[in-house]
């Protein structure tokens, strides 16, 4: 036994139990370290602690939910027993999990029970799907992903394409933002729309020339259609939540920082937890309605033994999104002008809601994405904030895409998370320059210059909107390109982040950014057994590997979750 290996033992053995209450000193001389449950050898773990270890770990013991070893294999070997299941790694890659950091789940898992428009090249390919679809089911149509910034013809389609194969019932395509909604007149009519309907506070029905809605609907106007659908079932939640929790740790994420759940969501989070189905952790932000709030503060936070779900945030709107024009902007859109984008929730709102989130000791957390929407976010932030409550709020902007210079700075300043996602830069990037043109381009997805003004960051991909896999928004952190390599260079490269620093985003920052910075993000003794297995090393691999880099293993407090080997 080396001395690399003897010394690791000993600390493990020093750090004694490991349980689902935590990891602590042994009470006295004759208790000894329990045996491992799972030991992983033949690896190459990276611990993303502050300094790597020497020689670097390749293996790993768990006994329960915790991490009681890191170091060498002969280490981890002495801590097994007869009971003791031990994988062989074969060179593959220990990460702490991934941590996707603004996503919705539940809204996965209904994407994936619906027609699915997500790469769709013309509005026709979508009309296509819905004729295949209206054969297969009764009542209500609806879909998602469609983005006619894809399309050759990059305008907004017309209700009429969706009546001439669908006319005897309401359809909803939803963007693949989620911020606008195309349906057809059936759904007009199911919501009393027509030409005498105003615009909602925060919302637009688009209209022809002769002031007809033409089928679009923007941010809150979209709710007028969607409050008319029937709400799905229990069962039917329960099996969109399994459905999508599965795609997720097929992806190696161990932990989805779910942006709004309203309070019957939640329950059925809960009983899931409480089953043993819920694969994956889940920290929840309560929906801004007003059951869920006042029922949501007044349990209070919520935080499960073995950390399988965590309720301790509140999810708010300022603005739509910059693909449908609905992004609050400082100044109008440069391709349309007059236009500066929605607030879609009152001010006095937000300032009520996060004050009294303050008040219960609920972290803040605002979707915002324009520069105007960013700038009111930050100072509504700025005049709570400095009452003083609470002191380690770690209030986050949901997105911060588009910053004035000037704001960036005030990120840090005022302790807070900006939660980004690294692949809506490369999906926007094509056509963001026509929407804000050139000079308002320095603030736009700015990863780098956040970091180099200090303010914390955390990374996940948003979806439904975009696809799952953190492979590919790692990718995108490091290059600011399409797959394909373009633009050469990276567009805006100057923001780009390297390997460990995307990995720490997407795994360490997250747990920080839920407060659970000593449980989970590390590959260390004591912390929660969350790992990711791979097959590529995603801190020294060559950018484009990553897109070709599979998930082989994951696991969740203790358990393999996923065995894609």
């Amino acid at each position: 036994m080396n001395n690399f290996t003897r010394t690791a033992l000993i600390m493990s053995l020093l750090i004694g139990l490991a349980t689902t209450d935590g990891c602590a000193p042994s009470s006295s001389n004759e208790d000894r370290s329990p045996p491992a449950d799972l030991i992983l050898v033949g690896g190459h773990v990276i611990t993303l602690q502050d300094t790597e270890p020497e020689p670097a770990p390749t293996a790993v013991a768990i006994t329960g939910d915790r991490i009681v070893y890191v170091g060498d294999d002969d280490g981890a070997r002495a801590l097994a027993s007869d009971r003791t299941r031990v994988v062989v790694l074969a060179g593959a890659v220990v990460v702490p999990g991934f941590c996707d950091s603004h996503a919705h789940l539940y809204g996965l898992g209904k994407a994936l029970d619906q027609i699915d428009l997500t790469g769709t090249a013309s509005a026709d390919q979508c009309v296509a799907l819905v004729a295949a679809a209206a054969g297969q089911a009764s009542g209500w149509l609806e879909g998602r992903g469609w983005d006619q910034n894809d399309w050759q013809e990059k305008v907004y389609p017309h209700r009429a394409l969706l009546d001439s194969v669908v006319s005897d019932r309401p359809v909803l395509l939803r963007r693949v933002d989620g911020h606008a909604g195309w349906v057809n007149s059936a759904a007009l009519a199911a919501a009393g729309i027509d030409r005498t309907t105003g615009d909602p506070a925060g919302g637009t029905i688009l209209r022809d020339g002769d002031g007809e809605p033409t089928g679009i609907l923007i941010d809150n106007a979209v709710d007028l259609v969607r409050e008319k659908i029937p709400s799905a079932s229990d069962a039917q939640i329960r099996r969109r939540i399994v459905l999508a929790s599965a795609h997720c740790i097929e992806h190696g994420i161990t932990a989805v920082h779910e942006a709004g759940v309203p309070w019957r969501r939640l329950q059925i989070y809960r009983e899931l937890a409480e089953t043993g189905d819920l694969p994956l952790r889940i920290y929840a932000m309560l929906e801004d309605d007003e059951q869920t709030l006042a029922q949501g503060f007044a349990a209070g936070i919520y935080e499960r033994a073995d950390g399988l779900l965590t309720v301790r945030a509140v999810k708010l709107y300022a603005d739509g999104a910059l693909g449908s024009r609905g992004a609050r902007l400082l100044r109008p859109y440069s391709d349309d002008p007059g236009n500066r984008g929605l607030v879609v929730t009152p001010p006095d709102h937000l300032r009520e809601v996060a004050s009294a989130a303050a008040r219960h000791g609920f972290q803040v957390c605002t979707h915002a994405i324009g520069d105007g929407a960013n700038r009111l976010v930050l100072d509504l932030y700025a005049e709570l904030l400095a009452e003083g409550k609470p002191t380690d709020a770690r209030w986050r902007i949901e997105h911060a895409q588009i910053l004035a210079p000037e704001d960036i700075p005030r990120f840090a300043a005022l302790g807070v998370i900006a939660a980004m996602q690294p692949v809506h830069c490369t999906s926007d990037m094509d056509w963001v320059p026509a929407r804000l043109g050139p000079d308002r381009l320095t603030g736009a997805y700015a990863w780098r210059s956040l970091l180099d003004s200090g303010a914390h960051l955390c990374f996940g991909t948003d979806f439904p909107i975009e696809q799952v896999d953190p492979l590919r928004g790692l990718y995108a952190a490091r290059t600011r390109t399409h797959p394909d390599g373009t633009p050469v260079g990276g567009w805006l490269a100057h923001e780009c982040v390297d390997g460990r620093t995307a990995l720490r985003l997407y795994t360490a920052a997250g747990a920080y950014a839920a407060f659970l910075e000593q449980e989970l993000g590390q590959v260390a003794p004591c912390f929660r057994a969350d790992l990711t297995l791979l097959s590529a090393d995603p801190i020294t691999c060559a950018p484009a590997d990553l897109l070709r880099a599979r998930t082989l293993m994951t696991i969740v407090g203790g358990r393999t979750v996923y065995d894609g080997r």
